[in-house]
């Protein structure tokens, strides 16, 4: 299984897409201490693979192993929070959509 990263100079996490050279990213910015989750972007040839997915769960998982919270701009980390709400730990419930 392929591991998120987060390249911080880029501020985006980035999961490698199957040794392509390719990978999906979810982009953010800094709020305090807050990381505001503002774009995910997979390839278009990769998309409707789960790659966002697996991504958005290395995110979360990365942001709380560090004890960080997410506030949530982005559609599809929306979407996955929805769907997932064992990351209630990690998201900033009150700050949700949060405009950019």
């Amino acid at each position: 299984m392929n591991s998120v990263k987060d390249n911080l100079a880029d501020h985006r996490f980035e999961l490698a897409i199957d040794g392509s050279g390719e990978f999906a990213a979810a982009y953010y910015r800094t709020k305090g201490d807050r990381i505001v989750l503002t774009h995910t972007e997979v390839p278009e040839r990769f998309s409707g693979q789960g790659h966002a997915s697996q991504l958005a769960r290395g995110v979360f998982e990365s942001l709380r192993a560090a004890g960080r919270k997410a506030i949530l701009v982005c559609p599809f980390m929306t979407a996955f929070y929805a769907r997932h709400p064992e990351y209630s730990d990690v998201v900033d419930d009150g700050s949700t959509g949060e405009k950019t």
